[in-house]
C-alpha cells in the first residue's frame, strides 16, 4: 500500500475560513473578514501577519481612514477582522489588541417613507419582487431574513411566520399580514412546481443549516425545507461546492427598488432596508407599544428601537418651531 501523502500547509485565508465556520459565523461575515485580511496582507507587501503587530495594524487602519476615507462602520469592520485573525487564527492574545482605538458608533436617523410613498414604491414593483416588497413592509423583516424563509416557517393558520437565526442568531415570531395570505399561497403553488422539477431531474436538495444535512440526509429534498423565494437558476454553493438551488439573490429586489424610486419621483435615498424603517415608524404612529415593535424587529435593546420615536415626533410636528410661534403671535 502506498503511503498517504502528508497534506501541504494550509493557506492563511483557508485557516480563517475554517475557524469562522467552526465558530458558526455567517457567510456574509466570513466574506467580509476574508476581504479585509487579504487587503491587509497585500497592503503590507504580502508579509505574513505573524511578522507584524500593532504598528502595522494601526498604520493600515490609518490608511483606510485618511487615504480612502472609509466610514466609521467600515473602519470597525476592518478592525474586527484583523483582531479575529490575530486572536482566533494565530492565537495571539496581546495587550495591544485591546488598546487600538475603535471609532465610536454613530446612530443615524433612518430614512422613512410616508404611507403614500410606500404605496407608490410597492405599486411599481413587479413579479415576485412585488410580493417580497410587501412582505418586508408588512412584517419588518430584513431582506436576508425574508430570503432565508423556508416553507415550514409560514403558519397560515395562526397568521404568523417564524424568523430562524436572524441577526445575532436569534429566532422570533412576527405577524403574517392577512392581505398576503392568498398571494403567498398562490406563490407557493408556483414554487412547488419548481421544487418538483428539481426532484424529477435529480438535483441535490437545498442547503440545510449546521449539521442537519448529516443528521437528516434527505431533508434538503423535502418540500418543508424548500425556499419560499427560490432562485430561478441553480448555482454552486460557495462552501460545499455542490450545485443546487439557492434562494433568490438580494440584488434582484435591490435593482427593482432603485428603479421604482426613480420612476415614482421619490426624492429620498431609499434602499430595501427603508421598508423596515417605515414598518417600525408606521406601527408606532398607529399607537403600537414600543416594546412590541422592539420584539417584532428583533432588537436586543429598546434603545435601538427608540430612534424611530425621534422620527415620529418630527414627522407629527409635535415640537413646533419657534419661528412659527413668532409669526403666529
Amino acid at each position: 500500500m502506498l503511503p498517504t501523502p502528508s497534506p501541504g500547509p494550509v493557506r492563511l485565508l483557508d485557516q480563517v475560513r475554517e475557524r469562522m465556520r467552526y465558530l458558526h459565523y455567517s457567510l456574509r461575515t466570513e466574506v467580509a473578514y476574508v476581504h479585509w485580511i487579504r487587503r491587509f496582507v497585500l497592503w503590507s507587501g504580502k508579509r505574513h501577519p505573524r511578522e507584524m503587530g500593532r504598528a502595522e495594524v494601526e498604520a493600515f487602519l490609518t490608511h483606510l481612514a485618511n487615504a480612502l476615507r472609509v466610514s466609521p462602520a467600515t473602519h470597525r469592520q476592518a478592525l474586527s477582522a484583523l483582531l479575529f485573525l490575530y486572536k482566533e487564527v494565530l492565537g495571539s492574545e496581546l495587550p495591544w489588541m485591546k488598546e487600538i482605538g475603535r471609532p465610536p458608533e454613530r446612530r443615524r436617523v433612518p430614512v422613512v417613507l410616508t404611507v403614500p410613498e410606500v404605496r407608490t414604491l410597492l405599486g411599481a414593483l413587479e413579479g415576485e419582487c412585488a410580493l417580497l416588497g410587501r412582505l418586508l413592509y408588512g412584517t419588518g423583516l430584513r431582506l436576508a431574513e425574508a430570503l432565508a424563509l423556508r416553507v415550514k416557517d409560514l403558519d397560515f393558520a395562526r397568521r404568523v411566520l417564524i424568523v430562524r437565526s436572524g441577526k445575532g442568531g436569534k429566532d422570533r415570531v412576527v405577524m403574517l399580514p392577512g392581505s398576503l395570505v392568498e398571494p403567498l399561497q398562490a406563490h407557493l403553488g408556483r414554487v412547488r412546481q419548481l421544487w418538483q422539477l428539481d426532484r424529477d431531474q435529480g438535483h441535490p436538495g437545498v442547503e440545510l443549516p449546521f449539521a442537519l444535512q448529516a443528521k437528516y440526509p434527505r431533508a434538503g429534498e423535502s418540500w418543508a425545507w424548500h425556499w419560499v423565494f427560490p432562485s430561478p437558476v441553480l448555482s454552486v454553493d460557495p462552501r460545499s461546492g455542490v450545485q443546487r438551488r439557492h434562494h433568490l439573490h438580494e440584488s434582484r429586489l435591490q435593482r427593482q427598488i432603485k428603479a421604482a424610486v426613480s420612476a415614482g419621483g421619490i426624492d429620498k435615498p431609499v434602499s430595501v432596508h427603508t421598508l423596515r424603517h417605515s414598518f417600525a415608524t408606521h406601527l408606532l404612529q398607529s399607537g403600537t407599544d414600543i416594546r412590541t415593535v422592539q420584539e417584532l424587529l428583533g432588537h436586543s435593546d429598546v434603545s435601538t428601537t427608540m430612534i424611530y420615536t425621534h422620527v415620529l415626533k418630527l414627522a407629527a410636528g409635535s415640537t413646533p418651531s419657534p419661528l412659527d410661534l413668532l409669526l403666529a403671535a
